[in-house]
């Protein structure tokens, strides 16, 4: 083991393997399908599904190479090394100067953020705690897969052949898992609702005392132990049903999720290009077309709603601005109207471009986490958040995010997701509170996002 205050990143980057062998194969005709079956194979202990915009989904695995930091320390392993050093409190600083040295590696890496990192960015450092708050893995095989090409690249040939046999092998045929009826269904969905409501009338109260301008307040759904949720049942049942930005299934860092993000908070291109994509304002989506169109039109001119679509895309657009050329930023698309599973979102787009001495970490530090998981001003939002919510997020209004050494990044928000660890399984939904909320419309849209999910929960067979 190679320990030190001052780790050498070269020599940590040194130690990871390249992906020598590449292989290009036939489409496959269900991408999603593909890729969860991958996942299901348990290749490795440590994975990840990523669906980024297009349909293309990419899977990752492999946990030989991987990087972890808290509030205090980073840790990186490759080639049965470990290096460890301390983070004087900057875990993504740390985090992005390790990743910094893989530069010359073309590699791709996944991972996540913990919503605690917010304490740390924003808010009260003490809030953090002493959880992981960033990990990433940097896979020993992953697999690309688009409408006209299945792209592997591996670390070695063993791998290759690990892949490329469940990319020809006919799916096993598996007993359909068992799922819930929609009374349960319903039931899981509204458990604490009570208690919440009462969390909203306590932020509106704040609100209109002026503390802060808006807080998304969100309330915890436990699962219940047995019977098991299955992680891949459900992501692929969900994705079917849902029209997510951006989608997840993974094993990684000590968090599994099967998540259908309705947001980016940041896509970072490799020329420099960032964009975020702000989402607020709610109605529920129905078999109804014409009643949805009414809803739509009814999400258009609803005052609260606009308003606290409005202060989001005000914020974003200032994050933006930190960290981007003067005169790049713009709002490219403002309030259309964004499906997204169960509901339908006011949605806007704000881009620019990012300064020559800044780089994507730095557009994620101010832009994390997304403004419409926490609120306006953060710092306030995030502090009304401790008084009012039950314990940590963890990965809920986090981010999950695929980046690459060349300088891409893009982050999913984790909203809309099964989130589990060590033995605990729960849901999470939150909704945009104003001075003009009622704690009843907020109980209800909470409601309305959690059946993006919960009425896709698969179970494993006894």
């Amino acid at each position: 083991m190679s320990t030190g205050p001052r780790p050498t990143w070269e020599a940590w980057a040194n130690s990871v393997p390249p992906l020598a062998c590449a292989s290009t194969r036939e489409p496959c005709h269900d991408p999603a399908a593909t890729a969860t079956r991958l996942a299901q194979a348990r290749l490795a202990d440590q994975y990840m599904v990523y669906e980024t915009e297009g349909g293309v989904w990419h899977f990752a695995a492999g946990s030989a190479v991987s990087v972890t930091a808290n509030a205090t320390g980073i840790t990186a392993r490759a080639a049965g090394r470990t290096w460890t050093s301390r983070t004087d409190r900057q875990p993504l600083t740390a985090f992005a100067t390790a990743l910094s040295a893989l530069r010359d590696a073309e590699r791709h890496f996944y991972g996540w953020a913990a919503f605690e990192l917010s304490h740390l960015l924003h808010a009260d450092p003490a809030a953090t705690g002493d959880h992981p708050l960033l990990h990433v893995l940097i896979p020993s095989v992953e697999v690309t897969l688009t409408g006209d090409r299945t792209l592997v690249r591996a670390v070695d040939e063993a791998w290759t052949r690990k892949v490329a046999d469940l990319l020809v092998e006919a799916p096993a045929q598996r007993n359909a898992p068992d799922e819930l009826s929609p009374e349960s269904t319903e039931g899981v969905i509204a458990a604490g609702a009570g208690a919440y409501g009462e969390a909203v009338a306590r932020t509106v109260a704040d609100i209109r005392a002026g503390l802060l301008e808006k807080a998304v307040v969100s309330r915890k759904v436990p699962l219940p132990p047995e019977p098991r949720v299955d992680f891949p049942a459900t992501y692929l049942a969900g994705r079917r049903a849902n029209t997510p930005a951006r989608s997840y299934l993974m094993d990684l860092g000590g968090y599994r999720a099967a998540g259908f993000s309705p947001e980016t908070v940041l896509e970072v291109g490799e020329d420099g290009r960032v964009s975020t994509q702000p989402l607020a304002g709610t109605r529920a989506r129905v078999a109804d077309p014409v009643e949805n169109e009414r809803r739509r039109v009814e999400l258009l001119t609803d005052p609260k709603e606009i308003h606290e679509h409005a202060v989001s895309v005000r914020l974003a657009w200032e994050e933006m601005e930190a960290v981007c050329r003067p005169g790049s930023v713009t709002v490219e698309e403002f309030m259309a109207v964004r499906p997204r599973g169960s509901v339908q979102h006011l949605a806007s787009r704000v881009t620019g471009r990012l300064r020559p001495e800044t780089g994507p970490w730095d557009a994620f530090a101010s832009l994390f986490p997304a403004i419409t998981a926490t609120g306006v001003s953060k710092g306030a939002a995030l502090r009304a958040l401790a008084r009012h919510e039950e314990g940590p997020r963890g990965l809920y209004g986090g981010a999950v995010f695929r980046g690459s050494t060349g300088g891409g990044l893009d982050a999913a928000l984790v909203l809309r997701t099964l989130i589990g660890r060590a033995n605990e399984v729960w849901l999470r939904a939150g909704a945009g509170v104003t001075a003009q909320s009622s704690p009843e419309r907020e109980i209800e849209e909470t409601c309305e996002k959690l059946r993006s999910v919960a009425p896709y929960l698969r179970y494993t067979k006894n």
